[in-house]
C-alpha cells in the first residue's frame, strides 16, 4: 500500500466500523474497535458504507487533535445504525413502573412519608396531646436535616462503599443506591410538615386566649408558613427554573424556623405548671432542637475564604485549582462568591498528575449565571464551608469493571477516578463539542489516565449521537459490571432508564433532592 501525503490515522485509534474485525474477548480493555490499519488515499474500500463511515470518523479524529492525532476514539452518527444489532437485551417486565414511578428515590420517599402518615392517622383517631405531635415533627426534621449534613453523608458513603467486590452482585447493586438517600430527606421533610399541621390544628382547637398563648399561636402559623414555603420551592419544576430562589429560601427559612422553634418551646414551657426547666428536660423536641442547631452551625464554623488559581480553558470552560485542603477520590466541595449568596457544589479531582503546585481542581462550564461569570471573570478567591463531601462516584469502587458515560463538563466528576488506587477497570464514553478546543489537551490527557482509548464523540463533527447503542456494545464487549452516567438531567434519566430496563446496573446522579 502506498504512503499517502495525508497524515494517516495513528495506529491504536479506535474506529467503529462494520468492516473491522471484532475482538471476541470480554476480559480485555482492547475492544472490538481497534485497528492497526493506516488508511491512505489509495485505500480500497469493500463497500460504499465503509468508505463513507471511515472518512466521517477520520474527520472526527482530526478535530480532536489535528497536530498530534492522539489516540482518542471518535464516533460518527452512522454508529447508531451500525450498533443497533447489539441491542438484544430482554426488556424487564414492569420496567417502566419500577424505574420511574417506583425508583429507589421514590420508594425511600414513600417509606418515610407513608410510615409517618399511618402513625399520624392512628394517633389522631385515638387522640393525642399537642406536644406529642411537636416531638414527632422534631424527629422528622432531625432526620431530614441530618441526611444533608456532610459528616453524616460521608459516614453513609464510606459504610455502603465498603461493600467488597467479592460480595454478591445483588448486594453491590443495592448498596450503590446510597446516593438516593435524598428520598429519605424529602419524605421526612414533608412528613414533619404533616405532624406540625396536626399540632397547629390541635393547639388552635384548644386555644384559650392570653398574652402568651396569642404569641404562641402567631409563632405556630409563622413557622407553618415557612415549612410550606420550603416544600413548595423544593418541587423539581420550580427548583430547575429558579435554583437560586430555592437555595436561598431553603437556607434562610431553615434558620428562621430554628430560631422561632426555640422561642416557641420556651413560650410553651412558660405555660406549664411544672416549670420551664422540668418541661424542657422532659421534652424530646428540646434535645432534638439542640442537635439540629449544632448540625446547622457546624459547617459555617468551617467557613473560609480560600485562594483560587483559575486556568481558562476556552470561552466555555475554566478549571479552578485549590490548595487549601486535600480532597479524596469521590469528594466534592461547595463554593460561593459571597457566603450569604448562592452556593455551588462541584466534584473535584487531584492535581498531582499535571499541576503539582496545587492540590485539586474543579471543572466549570457554562450552565448558569454563576458559571458564566466564573468563566468570563475567573475568581481569585472563593468562600468554602464545611468539609469535602463524598458523592455519587465513590460507590463505583465496589465494581470490577465499569463503563463511564458523560457529556460536556460531566467529564469533571469522572476525573476523580484517576486518583483512586482501587478504582475499577473502566472504559470512558465522552460526548462533547470540540473537546480539544473547549477543554484543552491537559484534560484529554487526564481522560487517558482513566482509559487509554476513550471513546470521544466530537459533536461539532458528527452531531449528537444516540449514546445507547454505543454503550450497549461497549458494555457487552468489555464485560462490564455497571454503567456510570454523568450528564444533564434529561439525558442521565433517559440513558439510565434505558439500561436498567435491560437488566444492566446503571446509575446517574439524582437531581430532585
Amino acid at each position: 500500500m502506498e504512503q499517502s501525503t495525508t497524515p494517516p490515522v495513528k495506529a491504536g485509534i479506535q474506529i467503529m466500523s462494520p468492516a473491522h474485525t471484532r475482538n471476541t474477548s470480554t476480559a480485555s480493555s482492547d475492544t472490538a474497535y481497534t485497528t492497526d490499519t493506516a488508511y491512505t488515499a489509495d485505500t480500497v474500500y469493500t463497500t460504499d458504507e465503509e468508505k463513507r463511515l471511515h472518512h466521517g470518523l477520520q474527520g472526527s479524529v482530526s478535530s480532536i487533535d489535528k497536530g498530534k492525532r492522539e489516540s482518542y476514539s471518535s464516533v460518527s452518527s452512522d454508529l447508531e445504525a451500525q450498533n443497533a444489532e447489539i441491542d438484544d437485551y430482554a426488556q424487564k417486565r414492569f420496567g417502566f413502573i419500577r424505574y420511574t414511578a417506583l425508583n429507589v428515590y421514590r420508594r425511600l420517599f414513600s417509606i418515610a412519608f407513608i410510615g409517618n402518615a399511618i402513625a399520624f392517622i392512628i394517633l389522631m383517631v385515638k387522640g393525642t396531646a399537642p406536644l406529642d405531635l411537636v416531638n414527632a415533627a422534631a424527629v422528622n426534621l432531625a432526620v431530614c436535616g441530618l441526611c444533608r449534613h456532610p459528616l453524616v453523608v460521608n459516614s453513609l458513603f464510606l459504610t455502603f462503599g465498603a461493600v467488597p467486590r467479592s460480595a454478591p452482585m445483588r448486594l453491590r447493586r443495592l448498596a450503590c443506591k446510597i446516593f438516593h438517600l435524598g428520598g429519605v430527606h424529602s419524605g421526612a421533610g414533608v412528613a414533619s410538615c404533616v405532624w406540625y399541621i396536626g399540632f397547629a390544628g390541635l393547639y388552635t382547637y384548644h386555644f384559650t386566649p392570653s398574652p402568651v398563648s396569642i404569641a404562641v399561636l402567631a409563632l405556630i402559623y409563622f413557622v407553618l408558613a415557612l415549612l410550606l414555603a420550603i416544600i413548595a420551592v423544593a418541587h423539581p419544576a420550580f427548583r430547575a427554573k429558579h435554583h437560586d430562589y430555592f437555595e436561598l429560601t431553603h437556607r434562610f427559612s431553615n434558620w428562621a424556623i430554628l430560631a422561632l422553634f426555640w422561642i416557641l418551646i420556651f413560650l410553651l414551657g412558660a405555660q406549664e405548671l411544672a416549670g420551664l426547666s422540668s418541661f424542657l428536660i422532659h421534652l424530646p423536641a428540646f434535645w432534638i432542637l439542640i442537635l439540629l442547631t449544632a448540625a446547622t452551625i457546624h459547617p459555617w464554623l468551617l467557613l473560609r475564604r480560600v485562594p483560587v488559581k483559575a486556568e481558562p480553558l476556552s470561552p466555555h470552560a475554566v478549571r479552578l485549582h485549590f490548595s487549601h485542603a486535600t480532597v479524596r477520590f469521590g469528594q466534592g466541595i461547595s463554593v460561593a462568591r459571597h457566603p450569604l449568596g448562592d452556593w455551588h457544589s462541584f466534584a473535584s479531582f487531584t492535581d498531582q498528575f499535571d499541576a503539582e503546585e496545587t492540590k485539586f481542581s474543579c471543572l466549570v462550564s457554562k450552565a448558569g449565571d454563576w458559571t458564566r461569570q466564573a468563566i468570563a471573570q475567573p475568581p481569585t478567591v472563593l468562600w468554602k464551608r464545611g468539609v469535602p463531601t463524598y458523592g455519587f462516584g465513590y460507590v463505583f469502587r465496589m465494581f470490577e469493571r465499569i463503563i463511564v458515560v458523560t457529556t460536556g463538563s460531566g467529564i469533571g466528576p469522572c476525573l476523580s477516578f484517576i486518583e483512586d488506587p482501587r478504582r475499577p477497570n473502566m472504559r470512558v464514553v465522552w460526548q462533547t463539542k470540540s473537546p480539544l478546543k473547549t477543554y484543552g489537551q491537559r484534560t484529554l490527557d487526564l481522560v487517558k489516565r482513566m482509559d487509554e482509548e476513550p471513546v470521544v464523540i466530537d459533536t461539532s463533527v458528527s452531531g449528537r449521537v444516540d449514546m445507547l447503542p454505543v454503550v450497549l456494545k461497549l458494555y457487552k464487549e468489555f464485560g462490564a459490571d455497571a454503567v456510570c452516567v454523568i450528564s444533564n438531567p434529561k439525558m442521565t434519566k433517559s440513558l439510565v432508564y434505558s439500561l436498567e430496563t435491560r437488566g444492566i446496573a446503571a446509575y446517574g446522579p439524582i437531581f430532585d433532592s
